[in-house]
């Protein structure tokens, strides 16, 4: 999710859903060693619960991560060893330290020497020619014995040469039985799922013999998608009516106002937004009006609101409130006005 989950897009969601842990894009830890903390680090304590990913081998830049992240207040650290891109893998990180378990473990041992944050590992289930179920089964051993408890598991390999990250998204075929065959070889460890999750009741299916699931994509295209989580997941009471989308955006405006102020560009936070009307009619309307014009000079929380005044000139409508297929949402009309 690099260039997606950053703290604007966060804030975002937790106007959302409250439970639904968060995780930052992930940072490599040179950025976090030898940059700015504060903007590769930095985020609202409305956020929370909420992760920084990063990505890295060398044990010692990670135990300065691990600190970082217990410094700055995070929940968790997680170690990316999934990511397939080439500029990752030509860092040393991402998915290729597939092929070394025992540099994994050695990081994951020198973070959880130096912070009491849980220590988690986000992988795949192989990469190129070692993907058998047995080279998924030795890693995942090698970085238990290192103390991590956590490991989420993309469920599909990842081909190091001749993919494109996107492609790697989408080409390799989705394995759950393996993720779910994993869970019960390693009863001990918490096993999450991630890859190709569209639906909180396709989410709510894993989690009969799995321990979690991560939503990655469909929550930034969809993010609405996430209003039902707290109930439909976590098991929330149903205390009232869910807001909807124009609530949630009167709600964010503040934020906006504020970090405009503090000199952030609008684009930078209405790209997050694009997805908010997803399916529904006068969505292309929305996403176009954004794109046109929050990238200029001066724009601000006005362009946003004459966005969705402009999808009010459309006339009244109305969408079903289980969106994305979630199950157990009321069908109650959601009229934006």
């Amino acid at each position: 999710m690099m260039e997606c989950t950053d703290r604007h897009e966060r804030y975002f969601l937790r106007l959302l859903t409250k439970r639904t842990l968060l995780y930052t894009e992930m940072v490599p830890t040179g950025a976090i060693v030898h940059g700015d903390r504060e903007r590769f680090l930095g985020f609202d304590p409305f956020e929370h619960p909420v992760a920084l990913q990063v990505g890295g081998s060398d044990p010692g830049d990670l135990e300065t991560c691990a600190r970082a992240a217990e410094d700055f207040g995070y929940d968790e650290i997680n170690l990316n060893v999934g990511c397939p891109s080439n500029r990752v893998q030509s860092g040393r990180f991402g998915a290729c330290l597939m092929a070394e378990p025992e540099v994994v473990a050695a990081g994951v041992a020198a973070m959880r020497r130096v912070t009491s944050l849980p220590v988690t590992v986000k992988t795949r289930i192989g990469i190129d020619d070692q993907d058998t179920y047995e080279d998924l089964t030795a890693f995942v051993q090698t970085v238990a014995d290192s103390g991590c408890g956590t490991f989420i598991i993309h469920a599909r390999k990842a081909w190091l040469k001749g993919l494109s990250p996107k492609e790697n998204r989408e080409v390799p075929p989705l394995r759950y039985d393996v993720v779910s065959q994993l869970k019960k070889d390693f009863p001990a460890l918490e096993v999450i799922v991630n890859g190709g999750i569209r639906s909180l009741q396709h989410a709510r299916d894993f989690l009969a013999e799995l321990d979690g699931v991560m939503i990655g994509r469909e929550a930034y295209e969809n993010p609405y998608m996430l209003v039902h989580a707290d109930r439909e997941i976590f098991g929330e009471a149903d205390d009232g009516d869910l807001p909807g989308r124009r609530d949630v955006l009167d709600r964010y405006l503040p934020y906006i106002e504020r970090r405009l102020r503090d000199g952030d560009r609008l684009t930078a936070i209405t790209r997050h937004l694009m997805g908010l009307f997803q399916g529904l009619p006068g969505a292309r309307q929305w996403r176009r009006y954004l794109s046109e014009n929050a990238h200029k000079e001066g724009a601000g929380v006005e362009v946003v609101c004459t966005a969705v005044e402009r999808m009010k000139e459309l006339g009244s409508w109305v969408n079903r409130q289980a969106l994305g297929g979630t199950g157990g949402g009321r069908d109650r009309g959601e009229v934006v006005e």
